[in-house]
Parts: structure tokens; C-alpha cells; sequence
């Protein structure tokens, strides 16, 4: 697996970091955003 470093601002970060659950990564937060936003995507074009 290749890893893709990628670059946030700071006020960003600070945001996503609020959001984190327990010991939660913002790999793993990350992740599970980009989820949720499949799952939306794919029930619009379901119900479309």
C-alpha cells in the first residue's frame, strides 16, 4: 500500500480533531467521511 502524504490547514486539522472519537486517527476519521459520502452518493442515484 502506498501512502499519499497530503497537506491541511492548521484550522482545518484543529476541526477534525474535535471530531475524533477516543484514540480515532484522522486517518481513520478520514476514512469514515469518505464513506458516509459513498453511501449519500450511491442512495441519490438509487432513488434518482
Amino acid at each position: 500500500m502506498m501512502v499519499h502524504p497530503i497537506e491541511l490547514d492548521d484550522d482545518l486539522v484543529e476541526r477534525m480533531n474535535g471530531h475524533l472519537e477516543d484514540d480515532e486517527t484522522l486517518e481513520e476519521f478520514i476514512e469514515e467521511l469518505v464513506t458516509i459520502y459513498e453511501q449519500g452518493r450511491r442512495f441519490r442515484q438509487e432513488g434518482a
